[in-house]
């Protein structure tokens, strides 16, 4: 055979091995040999040379290089044999298999992904210098992240049918700690100041907690930006860090911070300019620039003004508006000049909105809520107006809005408005569950749905069967009854109810009555109610209560009631249910009239709330909240009713009240009424007083009197709201640390003994009325009964939690009062499912 002369084509440097080859010869045939799993076709298709070309030695290189591009080979061989080009073939091996071991910081799934990116990825050709680069890639991210301790190896093995195995085997160590942080420059500032808002520090008690003094690159360069902001915002312009050091200890396990500055000087503002195309009044322009002639430069400042007036324009459709702050410094004065460049753009206008998210809510039940309108100027305050209006409906689920505004391509004054948010449950399933000594246990249901068949109306539906209480009520209100924002609604109801089993006075009331509403808007955050109603009021004669009897003595069993209502709101608050930032305020009048009412009365209601944010006190009080809250309430008779009927009584303690206290608790107590023997004189004080002690041995406690309530309210709480660990969407739950205070009270405590004929009637065995006599009723200063006073307030702090579920709140409170008095009930641990609030 004859000798067939070869060129050998090194992978890394040379082209031809052994002697130069240089005969040119015609291909009369081309064979291509080693192949495995490359095709032919795929080489004859990457090949530059073709049978009946003539080939020289620069024609072999060309197609040395065309073949090595494919990626697929590790090494060619050319060789002729009496025209036929024989192509010798070493294919680069195929990845089976990629195992990582030992990453935890980095997901595995990460990794895999990263190689795959880089060609690197099982049945694709492994490559060598690829897999080199990912592992020192990955010790370089984690020495980043402060393991300078970590090592990655990387192994082949190698597998029948030209296959290999890629092995990673990583060991990330444990984070380097940072032992010490040194500024090196500071004259005017004590290092511990300018080390105080930084995220990285020394190791101390909490540094297991926050995971602060683990170093990082991105932490480190976030701290410089910090401080080159707190000289900055003090004036010295020509601050500068020349330099940072990271030296890590021997044994990997410790870092050394040093931070060189340059201070430079302290600069005073020479002037205040503004230019560019103003668009609006100077005057009003500069209202917003916060920063002045004379005063010590601050960028903070100077970015807020610039971030005002940028608010400023997007208000009045400059939306796209820029504004630059450009100190001009005169280093040899110290001072800095201010110009305030302004360029407002385009007008821009709204051409659509569009909205994503609301699967159950109508579209126009949304649209309504809008300030800012289609066609109109788009205004940044309209906007975030909208936002919040939304925000505030009870179908939209806490901090899920996002509004984005596009500008629509081809125009340049013109945006999108693309508003979306996530729906939560609107609807709310009440259910009371409860059980004590004197009630038994309590049962009851309701029925409210906040956004019925997505249209915003409110329907309600209540029915209750329970130890203390039948009743049924149905209720509708349209929030938008007309295009002016007006809402109406009404409310119709029918009850019996027995209170004595729901830790009130032993009394039991028949109601019947409908209540009708309207609303009407005084601003976005005002609205103004007014309403009227009609109730129907019997009360049982199979009550024990003396005050009960007194008051049915003084005004009947059976009365028709008319009222009028008067209520107005203010509200700012971030959310409707789980609020954050913001306030609420509401002030309300129920009257019922002399001439139109067997009873007449009045009761004045006030209730305000106002949270503060935390999270400027503390970066690490990002979430919290301070919630303050008063709750006030008074009321009297009027005309010949000479007090506040007792079933109008506020009453104090438990949820929404004061926490610590069994439910409705506080305040004034009533006792059992006491019938004398027909021989004691009514007149004899004395008397009376023995026959009390009779019926009552040992005075009165507890046990033998009942909450009857009063009519002045006075409560107030502190809670500082902070978000629950472990639990990634907060927008659902709520946890806060509280203190409490308030009592009921009476203006018109009686002190004295007295008595009056019992106003119940009864038969004899001959079917004719008897006068049941005398009753006695004591006076109340033995029974919580006391005129407001600061000396009779009542506190309790603890713990509570609420989770909105899909089936209502469920609500529970840990709690302790202060100063409980010897009539007050305590209950550490309360419980609620299914009540608003």
């Amino acid at each position: 055979m004859q000798q067939r002369k070869w060129v050998g084509v090194c992978l890394a440097l040379a082209l031809f091995s052994g002697a130069a080859y240089g005969k040119v010869f015609e291909v009369r045939d081309i064979d291509i040999q080693g192949l495995q799993r490359v095709s032919a076709g795929k080489v004859f298709a990457s090949l530059p040379i073709s049978v009946g070309d003539l080939v020289d030695e620069e024609s072999l290189r060309q197609a040395a290089r065309a073949l090595f591009k494919t990626g697929n080979f590790e090494d060619i061989a050319f060789a002729e044999e009496n025209g036929r080009l024989i192509i010798e073939i070493k294919e680069r091996p195929a990845v089976e298999s990629i195992t990582i071991d030992g990453s935890k910081k980095i997901p595995e799934e990460q990794l895999l992904s990263s190689m795959q990116d880089n060609g690197l990825a099982e049945g694709r050709i492994f490559k060598r210098d690829v897999l080199d680069g990912i592992a020192q890639s990955l010790k370089g991210e984690y020495a980043k992240n402060g393991l300078y301790g970590s090592s990655v190896e990387s192994r082949i093995e190698n597998l029948p049918r030209n296959r290999v195995a890629v092995y990673l085997d990583i060991t990330e160590g444990k984070p380097a700690a940072i032992k010490h942080i040194n500024i090196v420059g500071n004259d005017v500032f004590d290092e511990d100041q300018l080390r105080e808002d930084f995220e990285l520090t020394t190791t101390n008690w909490l540094s297991w907690f926050r995971n602060d003094d683990k170093y990082s690159r991105e932490k480190l360069t976030g701290d410089l930006e910090r401080l080159e902001s707190y000289y900055k915002n003090r004036g010295y312009l020509g601050f500068n860090v020349t330099s940072t050091q990271v030296s890590v200890s021997p044994n990997k396990e410790s870092v050394y911070l040093t931070i060189n500055i340059e201070e430079g000087s302290l600069y005073k503002v020479s002037e205040v300019a503004l230019s560019g195309d103003l668009v609006l009044p100077e005057e009003q322009i500069r209202y917003f620039i916060v920063i002045s002639e004379g005063q010590t430069y601050s960028q903070e400042l100077a970015e807020w003004s610039a971030g005002q007036i940028t608010q400023l324009l997007g208000n009045d459709g400059y939306t796209f508006a820029d504004v630059q702050v450009v100190p001009e410094l005169n280093r040899e004065e110290s001072t800095a000049k201010i110009t305030f460049a302004i360029n407002p753009k385009k007008r821009v206008y709204v051409r659509r909105i569009n909205i994503r998210g609301n699967t159950k809510t109508a579209d126009d039940v949304v649209r309504r809520e809008m300030i800012q309108m289609e066609g109109a100027v788009a205004s940044n305050a309209r906007i975030e107006g909208s936002k919040l209006r939304l925000q505030r409906t009870a179908f939209v689920k806490r901090d899920s809005i996002e509004v984005d505004t596009p500008e629509v391509p081809g125009v340049d004054d013109q945006v999108d408005m693309n508003l979306s948010f996530e729906e939560q449950p609107s609807g709310s399933i009440g259910a009371q569950l409860g059980f004590s000594q004197t009630s038994g246990l309590q049962l009851g249901g309701n029925l409210q749905e906040n956004n019925f068949l997505g249209t915003g109306k409110v329907v309600g539906f209540a029915l209750n069967r329970n130890d203390f209480q039948k009743s049924l009520t149905i209720s509708y209100t349209d929030p938008y009854f007309n295009v002016d924002g007006v809402s109406a609604g009404f409310s119709i109801f029918a009850r019996e109810s027995d209170f004595s089993r729901f830790n009130l006075s032993s009394f039991n009331t028949e109601n019947q009555g409908i209540n009708v509403n309207f609303s009407y808007p005084l601003s976005n955050t005002q609205r103004l109610s007014y309403g009227f109603g009609y109730e129907f009021q019997k009360l049982g004669n199979s009550t024990q209560a003396a005050d009960v009897l007194k008051f049915i003595a003084d005004n009947g069993f059976k009365n028709d009631i008319f009222t009028l209502n008067l209520g107005w709101v203010q509200s700012s608050l971030n959310n409707s249910i789980f609020a954050t930032s913001g306030s609420r305020q509401s002030l309300g009048l129920e009257v019922a009239p002399p001439s139109a009412s067997d009873l007449s009365y009045y009761r004045l209601t006030y209730s305000g709330q106002k949270y503060f944010p935390l999270n400027r006190l503390s970066k690490y009080l990002n979430g919290w909240s301070l919630r303050l809250r008063t709750e006030l309430g008074y009321g009297d008779g009027l005309g010949d009713t000479d007090r506040l009927p007792f079933y109008k009584n506020f009453y104090g303690g438990g949820f929404n009240s004061i926490r610590g206290f069994e439910r409705n608790s506080l305040g004034p107590r009533t006792v059992r009424a006491v019938i004398p023997a027909n021989d004691i004189d009514p007149n004899d004080v004395d008397a009376l007083n023995a026959e009390i002690n009779r019926v009552f041995p040992g005075g009165f406690n507890a046990n033998n009197t009942d909450p009857f309530g009063g009519n002045v309210s006075v409560e107030a709480s502190a809670e500082v709201i902070f978000p629950l660990p472990f639990i990634k969407d907060q927008s659902q739950v709520q946890a806060s640390l509280f203190v409490d205070a308030g009592n009921i009270f009476d203006t018109e405590c009686r002190s004295e003994t007295t008595t009056f004929t019992d106003p119940r009637t009864g038969t004899d065995i001959l079917g004719n009325p008897v006068n049941r006599g005398t009753i006695i009723l004591p006076g109340q200063s033995a029974f919580n009964c006391a005129k407001p006073s600061v000396d009779e307030l009542r506190y309790s702090f603890g713990l509570g939690a609420t989770w909105l579920s899909g089936f209502g709140p469920i609500t529970f409170s840990i709690s302790k009062p202060f100063n409980a008095g010897p009539l007050d009930e305590e209950e550490s641990f309360q419980f609620s499912l299914g009540n608003q609030f």
